[in-house]
């Protein structure tokens, strides 16, 4: 008899996990065999899924609430699945979808139909994850078109930035009380202080 595992995954550390912890508990998973990433399901390059993947052995049980918890990504979903499924030898039990439990069905037929429908919802999660990506696209299209601006804000030039320059240029203060007096960082300062040269007209 193999061991039971539970794989769990939300897009971001701000979202819930609940919903799958209370599934994997209902089905008796050892919380110490359950493995959780809060990350994009875009690709399988995570800590706690790759962690999971050395331990399972074949005869094991691994059980995920829903086929998107896998992944989002419709051709490594197929892989993963194989390498688990046919090359480790674990069973995959996909709670929301009955179809998709390796431990029924194992003839031809069983084996076609649990195929075909990991085929359809694969691609589906991947459909939305893609759509999910051109909404957020376009949405900040939108936005950008309306004159909302995105990262960080510029700090503006003090309005005694000009007197603060020629005090520093004269050596009147340092450039540390320069900083502090414009409130600006050394980076910052560089930046703001071509420009005002610029715009006097000091260089080309």
């Amino acid at each position: 008899m193999g061991r039971t595992y539970g794989y769990v995954r939300v897009s971001a550390a701000d979202q819930n996990e609940d919903r799958q912890m209370i599934a994997m508990r209902e089905r008796g998973v050892k919380p110490s065999n359950i493995y959780m990433d809060k990350q994009s399901g875009k690709d399988f390059n995570r800590v706690q899924y790759l962690r999971m993947a050395g331990q399972l052995e074949e005869g094991d049980l691994l059980y995920i609430l829903s086929i998107d918890r896998l992944g989002r990504n419709y051709e490594e979903i197929q892989n993963q699945w194989r390498i688990l499924t046919k090359e480790t030898g674990v069973d995959i039990c996909v709670i929301d979808m009955p179809l998709l439990d390796t431990r029924n069905g194992k003839d031809l037929m069983g084996t076609f139909i649990a195929d075909l429908v990991l085929q359809i919802l694969s691609f589906v999660a991947e459909s939305e994850r893609v759509n999910i990506k051109k909404r957020q696209e376009q949405g900040i299209a939108a936005a950008k078109a309306k004159g909302v601006r995105f990262g960080r804000p510029e700090v503006e030039m003090p309005l005694e930035f000009p007197k603060i320059v020629k005090e520093w240029e004269k050596k009147k203060i340092s450039f540390g009380e320069a900083l502090q007096k414009s409130g600006l960082s050394q980076a910052t300062f560089y930046r703001r202080l071509r420009e005002y040269r610029i715009m006097n007209g000091m260089i080309s």
